[in-house]
């Protein structure tokens, strides 16, 4: 399990405003990337490695999902 007592929360410039859809990321941890929801953060978070969350986002830029 990952330790996410230093994780540094940022919200992500794509969330949307006034309580809608709010993405928070956490970029500062070693070798990953932690995601969740900033209305609910005691939900817990997604833990993904680097490189995964990279070829995400990629694929997020290029089209690849209906989103």
């Amino acid at each position: 399990m990952t330790d996410l007592s230093q994780a540094a929360w940022r919200k992500a410039s794509r969330s949307a405003p006034n309580n809608g859809g709010c993405v928070e990321i956490a970029a500062n941890l070693p070798e990953v990337i932690a995601v969740r929801d900033s209305k609910r953060p005691e939900g817990g978070a997604h833990v993904v490695e680097r490189a995964v969350f990279t070829a995400f986002l990629a694929d997020v830029k290029a089209g690849r999902y209906d989103i």
